[in-house]
């Protein structure tokens, strides 16, 4: 059986955050493979943790891929400050007799970003609207890449890390099943310390907010792999929270034009045509509406309006408002020219993460975890979509009884997207239209 249906038999997504489906990434026509351990976010720590603990089984997953795809060459990406897990790659590395470098990087945000990443590494920036393989380069996240390897031995993703911080009292790498609920998550991390709070899925910079009352019902999926407990009164909620609408009237009211939003863009940066403030003044002004097209390239990083901007305004949600517009109309990105006269600035506009994690607030929470906690709930809410691509169909009805493993909601192979399994035994409680439900059953005799 080839790798590429191996991947795909296990429900294989990015990791990272995006969850485009891995398989559709095996492609014989790649010259480089990177490895993404550099963490993007600030507070998140469970790729580090897998990184130290088991980086046996990443090296693995970077063999098959490299073997399968005829791939000749490796570089694994993580920040110059992870003593323990460079240590930890480099034992794994010299163990098995492989070739793999591993670049240092400074501690920037975001460093993790696959499309910077590529520049720290090669020197290249992927054109305008494209995508890695336009440079016959592949990117996967550690995690993902450790999944491989488990996928060559026929296990299927039904668990992942999960780092559980902020208003917790104990942060912890929680090795959940997937589909925990928040609230059990919340649980294993000895419990939220504030109350009313409110969870932010995913990491600071980019991630979603949800109010307390969805704790029980908020199943996280194969690529979400933070949870951040936050008071309901912090700053960053408040300002994530402000309606579509004040931020336009915003926008139209108080951009000053200084441009900080552009210089400090790491799109900006590695040469393309991304400039926020042109987007803002488009939209102040309703003249010039070709700029609003520099909004499809925007990667939703969140520096412009967490760091840059001397206003508080938010670019980062006007520029997701202007691509919401372009694609009704079907426009998309026609410049694919990379400035390269953009990117001599770009060492000297890095932004150290503990800087930004002072500037949100957040310096309260560790940046580092080692504390580890197995869960094992008693039900899980699968959902059925895991990040880019076609929700997984259920063929489970409730009533049905599933083993560990099992397929409950498929696709089909050469679509954009993965089936999902049972991440644990049990009986089928609910079906819905976004999400399968399964409650625990206790095996006596050999029998549930």
């Amino acid at each position: 059986m080839s790798l590429s249906q191996q991947v795909f038999d296990a429900g294989i997504v990015g990791a990272g955050g995006a969850g485009f489906p891995t398989y559709k990434k095996l492609s014989s026509e790649v010259d480089l493979l990177v490895v993404n351990g550099a963490e993007c976010e600030p507070l998140l720590a469970a790729d580090r943790y897998l990184m130290r603990v088991d980086a046996a089984s990443v090296v693995a997953g970077i063999r098959a891929v490299m073997d399968a795809c005829g791939i000749p060459r490796a570089v694994i990406g993580t920040k110059a400050h992870y003593a323990r897990e460079i240590a930890a790659l480099e034992e794994a590395i010299a163990a098995c007799g492989a070739d793999i470098p591993i670049h240092r990087l400074d501690s920037f945000y975001p460093a993790g970003d696959e499309q910077v990443l590529i520049y720290e590494i090669t020197g290249r920036t992927v054109p305008p609207g494209g995508i890695p393989l336009d440079l016959r380069i592949v990117v996967m996240n550690v995690a993902t890449l450790g999944q491989v390897a488990a996928a060559t031995q026929g296990t299927p993703v039904t668990r992942r890390l999960v780092t559980v911080t902020g208003e917790v009292a104990s942060p912890t790498i929680v090795d959940a099943p997937i589909g925990t609920s928040a609230a059990d998550l919340v649980a294993a991390a000895g419990g939220a310390t504030t109350s009313p709070y409110v969870i932010v899925r995913g990491g600071p910079m980019m991630g979603h907010h949800h109010p307390m009352s969805a704790a029980s019902t908020l199943g996280y999926g194969k690529a979400d792999g933070g949870l951040i407990v936050l008071p309901a009164s912090h700053p960053l909620v408040a300002f994530v929270g402000k309606p579509l609408e004040r931020l336009l009237a915003e926008t139209k009211s108080m951009c000053i034009q200084c441009r900080m939003c552009t210089d400090l863009c790491p799109r900006y940066l590695i040469g393309h045509t991304m400039r926020p403030h042109r987007v803002m003044r488009t939209l102040q002004t309703g003249v010039d509406t070709e700029s609003l097209t520099d909004a499809l390239l925007c990667c939703e990083c969140g520096i412009c309006e967490l760091y840059a901007c001397p206003m508080g305004l938010s670019p980062r949600r006007m520029n997701i408002y202007a691509k919401g517009l372009l694609r009704a109309q079907g426009i998309g990105v026609t410049d694919k020219t990379v400035h390269v006269d953009q990117t001599s600035e770009r060492d000297y506009r890095h932004i150290p993460q503990q800087r930004f994690i002072d500037r949100l607030q957040l310096s309260a929470y560790p940046t580092g975890i080692d504390a580890f906690v197995r869960l094992e709930p008693e039900v899980v809410r699968l959902p059925t979509k895991h990040g880019v691509g076609v929700p997984a169909r259920p063929c489970v009805a409730v009533g049905d009884r599933v083993e560990l493993g099992a397929v409950v909601a498929e696709v089909t192979f050469g679509e954009v997207g993965a089936p999902v399994h049972a991440s644990l035994a049990g009986r089928i409680t609910e079906v819905g239209p976004d999400h399968i439900t399964i409650q625990r059953t206790q095996h006596e005799g050999g029998a549930s």
